[in-house]
């Protein structure tokens, strides 16, 4: 099975344009090591996919805790949203060993390092973009099990 059919698997969509989901695996000193060849790295993808779990995440939180403050939700959001999450989910997926690095970058399988590892789940988050809306069909994150932090 091809590299970009068992990511499909993982994530458990398949992507309608196959360019976009390569495109999310291809870092900035990848695409810097292979400008010859027409290939760009993920930073615009990562910028989108920023947007899209933002997004998703606060309107499911916004749904799923009607009776918080904004300020407990923001609090929240940024728990499920923070390198550290999004390293994790990236490591469950496997995906920083598709991640596609250049010499610069540390050479190859970025998912030993939380940046590296969040360096694909954005961009593959902004590659799915036109499918943010799987989560309320209940494939959202369980924000429910989410530690609110304590105020100062």
């Amino acid at each position: 099975m091809h590299t970009l059919q068992v990511l499909e698997k993982k994530l458990g969509y398949t992507f309608r344009c196959k360019e976009q989901l390569q495109a999310a695996l291809y870092h900035s000193s990848y695409a810097n090591e292979h400008r010859c060849c027409g290939v760009s790295s993920n930073e615009r993808l990562e910028f989108l996919g920023d947007a899209v779990l933002g997004l998703v995440t606060a309107d499911y939180l916004y749904h799923k805790h009607p009776d918080l403050p904004e300020g407990d939700l923001t609090r929240m959001r940024a728990a499920l949203v923070c390198e550290e999450s999004l390293y994790e989910v990236a490591q469950s997926l496997g995906l920083g060993n598709e991640l596609r690095l250049g010499k610069g970058g540390g050479g190859g399988g970025a998912g030993s390092r939380p940046a590296g590892a969040g360096a694909v789940s954005r961009p593959t988050a902004g590659g799915l973009s036109p499918a943010a809306q799987r989560y309320a069909a209940g494939a959202a994150p369980d924000a429910g099990a989410v530690e609110l932090p304590q105020r100062a």
